[in-house]
């Protein structure tokens, strides 16, 4: 494995930092506490190239490599503290772009992508139901097909991007005596009659990456709309997560490289009993525990990026990465959080608000249980 960055890689993470800090991340405390959406800031990620980063060029994306997508959201998340607006992108990629680009006709990606990429369109997904949660396929939501064209009803939940999003991936069973075999998934328009927002999610972290309920009341969704072959719902749902679990948290590799430079600059500036707080092998032990916990992070990251590079399946190595990685932010701010004392706990130093955000990465995109579960079956168990 080739460890180092080309200097055409190293030129592009380098802008992206620039990109970010300047555009990304203003008056966060502001909109954090408001719940409020950077749209001006997706908006210029588009015109960066961050929603396309791993597209083809072809359907407007910058078409990279996941190794080099991976890399590009580190820095992301290293430059830009909006933790919602790097996962209401991370959304958008992984469970609308991506899955288009995979399982999209022709027709689909040419009329999607483009502004997909460009960040004209906002994309979402839409799987999670209030029975359903972990156990993932036993959907209610029914898409009954009536010519040329479904009728969806049923409802969904924890939707990220809702309240925003234009285009949405939703799932549905066709026939629920088939369980698994029965869900198909469908590209729904915002506006598409029969659809509706419900309600904004107020939430304890990710507060400005927006979450709504979506209902469908015979929205009528024309068969040219569906995504994949009629029954590919769970394959297809299955290679997001692929995707998703492998890539969500490279932003997170690049906040906790942010709080372990915080956290060494405070440790050698915080004068107590006469000497910085560094000295002080409890405050020491927790800044190495830090430093192994990226560097670890960062490998699986990695790894699992560089197989899916050579077209090799990541399966474990993704759920390893979401649950590893995961873990390891949540501790990382725990550790980050202590060693600043009150001040960690002060708003204004917005490491509470990385705690909080981080809190969810443990939750998202399956469970860490139902990783360890996945992981335990690949392991023959």
């Amino acid at each position: 494995m080739e460890f180092g960055w080309t200097s055409e890689q190293k030129t592009l993470f380098d802008s992206i930092e620039r990109f970010a800090r300047k555009s990304l991340g203003q008056e966060l405390i502001e909109r954090d506490r408001a719940a409020e959406f950077d749209l001006a800031g997706w908006r210029e990620c588009g015109k960066f190239g961050i929603q396309g980063l791993p597209v083809p060029e072809d359907y407007g994306g910058l078409g990279l490599d996941a190794v080099t997508t991976v890399g590009a959201l580190e820095r992301l998340g290293y430059a830009c503290a909006d933790n919602g607006l790097v996962f209401s992108l991370n959304a958008h990629l992984w469970t609308a772009a991506m899955p288009l680009v995979a399982f999209g006709t022709e027709e689909q990606k040419q009329r999607y992508l483009p502004g997909l990429c460009s960040g004209e369109l906002i994309g979402g997904n839409a799987m999670s139901e209030p029975d359903t949660g972990s156990d993932s396929y036993a959907l209610r939501t029914s898409a009954t097909r009536q010519g040329d064209r479904y009728v969806l009803n049923g409802s969904k939940i924890w939707v990220t991007n809702g309240p925003v999003a234009d285009l949405l991936v939703v799932f549905a069973t066709v026939d629920r005596a088939q369980g698994a075999r029965g869900i198909t998934a469908f590209l729904v328009d915002k506006h598409t009659p029969g659809m509706t927002v419900g309600r904004k999610l107020d939430k304890m972290g990710l507060r400005t990456s927006p979450m709504a309920e979506l209902f469908f009341e015979n929205c009528e969704v024309p068969e040219q709309n569906r995504l994949g072959r009629e029954g590919a719902g769970t394959s297809l749902f299955t290679h997001s997560m692929s995707w998703e679990r492998g890539c969500i948290l490279a932003s997170a590799v690049g906040s906790m490289q942010r709080l372990l430079e915080t956290c060494v600059q405070h440790a050698r500036q915080r004068k107590q009993f006469g000497q910085s707080i560094g000295k002080f092998q409890s405050v020491a032990n927790k800044v190495v525990d830090m430093k192994l916990r990226l560097e670890t992070a960062r490998q699986l990251l990695y790894h699992g990026a560089w197989l899916r590079s050579l077209g090799k399946s990541a399966l474990m190595e993704a759920s390893m990465a979401k649950l590893y990685l995961s873990e390891s932010w949540v501790q990382t701010c725990l550790d980050a959080l202590q060693l600043h004392g009150a001040a960690g706990y002060m708003t204004e130093f917005q490491i509470e608000r990385e705690l909080r955000d981080a809190l969810a990465s443990r939750i998202y995109s399956g469970t860490n249980e139902i990783q360890r579960t996945l992981i335990a079956s690949l392991l023959g168990l």
